[in-house]
């Protein structure tokens, strides 16, 4: 289970796309009792629009993300 404060262990929508390792997007993740948004970095380009799952924080609002099915069984 993630703590209220950290993004670490949630899912999110990119609202901009990364680019993998030339630059970072944007996600928007529900936490603190409301909707925020991060930097987000991925090794891989994702589009805008793509699920993701914060894997790691790089400091207050700065994640690493990959991206992740919502019907995946195992979750």
């Amino acid at each position: 289970m993630h703590s209220d404060l950290s993004p670490a262990g949630r899912t999110g929508v990119l609202l901009v796309g990364t680019r993998g390792q030339r630059g970072p997007g944007e996600v928007l993740i529900r936490i603190r009792g409301g909707l925020e948004t991060f930097l987000a970095w991925s090794d891989t380009e994702l589009p805008k629009g793509t699920t993701v799952l914060v894997v790691e924080t790089r400091g207050r609002r700065t994640v690493d993300v990959v991206a992740w099915d919502a019907s995946d069984p195992s979750e």
